[in-house]
């Protein structure tokens, strides 16, 4: 595989910030802080400034201390035209800093549909500039096709939806076919196309996302696909604590690896930033947010 391979960054963004923390950049806009500007207009010039200022100072702050950050697009999106420029500009900024991106957008449709999704989603030189894309396989294995081409073509990643974090996951998820749950056939159907696409440090860039809330699916899910990397959300302000956010990780060298787990709320709304009335006080909000979090994950 290609020194550009997803798989090999993310193992080495890992271990060269010492942690698999990532950091949900997810501007809601009744968290944001006051200090970034007035966003009681959505959509409008002055809202669009707040966040762009925001992301790009939260994007700042992650840049040395976590592994990665996932913007989720539909934050963007809400704002309008203009909104997703700001998406697109956090993500070649993150690019530039020599962050990793994984773009939280969900996509995924059938046959020239999906080959437009990629082009927009995957990649460097996508307009959504990303090093992974989240995307639904529940429409069949074979929606998958043009997107990992794509991913392939360019070095990048995928995580595919499997087992979510949400309470409801096991509405559909959790269904019996044949003796196993439906996200189980998917984990089996996926195990192939992850280990066809294994870099030299061992990790596919073919991923899936599994909620640390559910930590012994986690473990189990490991078990069948042990080269692709986890996106983990549902750590801290969803109810998960470290242990469960690690369930399904790997141990490397220095720690935990083998996927990322993700803190969005936890790391760019923790207690103090809210009101903070400095732009030093808020990055020391951050900053010992961040901290936190990394010892967190050291300590399992």
């Amino acid at each position: 595989m290609a020194a550009d391979h997803f798989g090999t960054r993310l193992t080495n963004a890992i271990r060269g910030a010492g942690t698999p923390l990532c950091m949900g950049i997810d501007p809601h806009l009744s968290l944001m802080p006051a200090l970034f500007g007035d966003v009681s207009d959505p959509g409008s010039p002055s809202t669009l400034r707040a966040i762009e200022d925001f992301t790009m100072a939260c994007l700042e702050m992650a840049t040395g201390h976590v592994a990665a950050i996932k913007p989720q697009a539909a934050f963007f999106e809400a704002q309008g035209p203009d909104g997703m420029h700001v998406l697109a500009r956090l993500g070649r900024a993150a690019i530039d800093a020599g962050v990793l991106v994984i773009m939280d957008a969900k996509r995924n449709d059938i046959g020239s549909t999906n080959a437009a999704y990629a082009e927009a989603w995957i990649g460097h030189d996508a307009p959504f500039p990303s090093d992974a894309l989240t995307v639904n396989a529940y429409l069949g294995l074979d929606t998958l096709a043009p997107l990992l081409a794509r991913a392939d073509n360019t070095g990048a990643g995928l995580f595919v939806l499997t087992r979510t974090s949400n309470p409801g996951a096991g509405d559909l998820q959790d269904l019996d076919c044949d003796g196993a749950a439906v996200f189980q056939h998917l984990a089996a159907g996926l195990a192939p196309l992850a280990a066809e696409r294994v870099g030299e440090l061992g990790l596919s860039s073919l991923g899936i996302v599994a909620g640390a809330t559910w930590p012994d699916e986690a473990r189990a899910l490991r078990q069948t696909l042990p080269s692709a990397p986890f996106l983990v959300p549902g750590f801290g302000a969803q109810g998960a604590g470290p242990g469960q956010a690690l369930a399904g990780l790997t141990t490397g060298p220095a720690g935990p690896e083998g996927g990322l787990v993700n803190s969005t709320r936890g790391l760019i709304f923790p207690a103090g930033a809210a009101d903070a009335r400095s732009a030093g006080d808020w990055r020391g909000a951050i900053s010992d947010a961040i901290k936190a979090s990394r010892a967190a994950l050291r300590t399992v």
